[in-house]
């Protein structure tokens, strides 16, 4: 009967040693850390934008470099995506989710890079205007214009239900 429970008491410590040893070994699970927002800066936007190096995102899904383009923008234009952007596009989310981020290099007809403009989405940023920070840069990024641009504001309300992109529908 002592050999029995002898037996069982090792078989226990060994059991419970056992799960102890695999729980130290279990790295805790920590959730992803959401990516921290940009704030509505065209300098905070900018340095982000050349930190990340934008042209290593895709462009806009179904869209290639140099594409036709129209005023205030460009002969030609080339647009990339960030993540969040993207996955709306192909995922015909119809609306940019939060920190969507999308950069559209203006160039003239002989593909000299004219400006860079960017629309950043900020929620609560700008309600009234679909929550979009917009930002014009010139060629070496200097800051054009930035904020709430009126002529821009204008202009993509026209799409105000396609969430103010003018480019294809998000539906």
């Amino acid at each position: 009967m002592k050999k029995i429970l002898l037996g069982v008491s090792v078989l226990l410590s060994v059991i419970l040693m056992s799960y102890g040893f695999a729980m130290a070994q279990v790295k805790s699970e920590k959730p992803k850390k959401e990516a921290a927002a940009i704030e509505a800066s065209g300098t905070a936007l900018w340095d982000h934008l050349k930190k990340v190096d934008y042209t290593k995102w895709k462009m806009w899904p179904g869209k290639t470099a140099f594409y036709n383009g129209k005023e205030p923008h460009g002969a030609l234009l080339t647009t990339y995506v960030n993540g969040p952007a993207r996955r709306a596009v192909e995922g015909k989310k119809g609306v940019m989710p939060d920190r969507a981020i999308i950069v559209m290099e203006n160039y003239s007809a002989e593909k000299k890079l004219v400006a860079i403009t960017v629309m950043y989405k900020f929620k609560g940023y700008n309600p009234q205007g679909g929550d979009w920070f917009w930002t014009r840069y010139s060629a070496d990024g200097k800051i054009e214009a930035e904020g709430k641009i009126e002529k821009c504001i204008k202009c993509h309300a026209e799409k105000k239900d396609n969430d103010y992109i003018v480019k294809e529908p998000l539906k």
